[in-house]
């Protein structure tokens, strides 16, 4: 399948089974080799780049159906495209959570959670959901997913950031790599977002710093490193002076 420029209306009638020759053909076995250095498994890629699977997603159009085909083909690259052309406002609770299950590293789960998830209206739920679960990357996702409602959900009240906290300082005890990562990466965009979350953020990151443990301690301190440096202040600033 010629990889061109469509009407969204186009991605409604694309064949599964051609999409995946297309990434098929855009593949290359560098690429493949290179994502084991990033703890990505290569056993079910291609080796696409991100940056082609954004062009052939454009050149697809947005089609939820589609996204449901590619993802159940259990490719990884056919997966990242999924959540490129998926259509929030048709994303149900209960994809959300079969997607989410089948999460086998923190490169989809970062994607979909930032890409598609976020602008669901049912994120914040998700998160805070997923935030209890035993599972490394369902895990990892309410904090990549809360991570991106500070980008993305412009709408969303301080209040609703500030219920997060407790669920940020819980998760900072996990040791696992990818889910302390996501929690120091949620605590940080947090305290990003506004003057009272940057100052709330800061007072947890201070209590984490002062944990004995080395996981929370670690969470706390690297976090306190961005939350109080000048370039967030300014911005911080800056927000306030604009509003």
């Amino acid at each position: 399948m010629a990889v061109k420029k469509k009407p969204a209306a186009a991605a409604r009638t694309a064949n599964v089974t051609d999409v995946v020759a297309t990434l098929r053909r855009r593949s290359s076995k560098a690429t493949r080799d290179g994502m084991a250095r990033y703890g990505i498994p290569s056993e079910r890629a291609f080796g696409v780049p991100v940056g082609v699977l954004r062009q052939i997603a454009k050149a697809l159009g947005p089609s939820h159906e589609l996204a449901e085909a590619l993802w159940q083909t259990g490719h990884y690259e056919a997966r990242m495209l999924a959540t490129f052309v998926d259509e929030p406002a048709k994303v149900t609770a209960e994809q959300m959570e079969r997607w989410c299950n089948d999460f086998d590293n923190w490169a989809i789960c970062d994607t979909a959670c930032f890409a598609l998830f976020d602008r669901t209206p049912h994120a914040f739920p998700k998160l805070t959901r997923w935030a209890k679960s035993e599972d490394e990357f369902k895990k990892r996702a309410a904090f990549a997913l809360l991570a991106s409602l500070t980008v993305h959900d412009k709408g969303a009240p301080d209040a609703a950031f500030l219920r997060c906290l407790p669920l940020i300082e819980q998760a900072a005890e996990d040791e696992r790599h990818f889910v302390k990562k996501s929690v120091n990466w949620a605590l940080r965009s947090v305290g990003k977002r506004s003057a009272p979350l940057n100052r709330a953020c800061t007072e947890l990151a201070e209590r984490l710093a002062s944990r004995a443990e080395s996981t929370p301690r670690w969470v706390g301190k690297d976090a306190l490193r961005e939350l109080r440096s000048a370039g967030v202040q300014k911005r911080l600033v800056a927000r306030i002076k604009k509003a």
